[in-house]
């Protein structure tokens, strides 16, 4: 599974060099931060509208789109999927509260 996020971060880091003209992603990184923030907001919101309908295709479609445009804010920052991958892995087996109760004040 991992393969597959691995190889559209090796291509979000490519498309860093790419012709906004030409690429969707090069654009959004021409555009910025808050243009990638604001893409994310709007496909969570069609994720959120998906799966109140219950509908699995669109759910499936929709959280595609998510966490596509997840990858490129995290490439825009200069992170990836291991990073994320690697933060789940060292929540595994602890509860919600007590990970929650182990974050720092705000």
């Amino acid at each position: 599974m991992s393969d597959v996020l691995n190889r559209l971060a090796e291509l979000l880091e490519q498309r860093k060099l790419a012709d906004p003209q030409s690429s969707y992603v090069a654009k959004l990184y021409a555009k910025g931060t808050d243009t990638i923030l604001k893409k994310i907001g709007e496909e969570a919101a069609e994720t959120i509208i998906a799966a109140k309908d219950g509908d699995a295709e669109k759910i499936v479609y929709e959280t595609a789109d998510l966490w596509f445009h997840c990858m490129v804010m995290l490439a825009h920052a200069g992170l990836g999927p291991q990073d994320v991958l690697n933060e789940l892995a060292r929540r595994e087996g602890l509860s919600g509260i007590d990970e929650k109760a182990s974050r720092p004040a705000d």
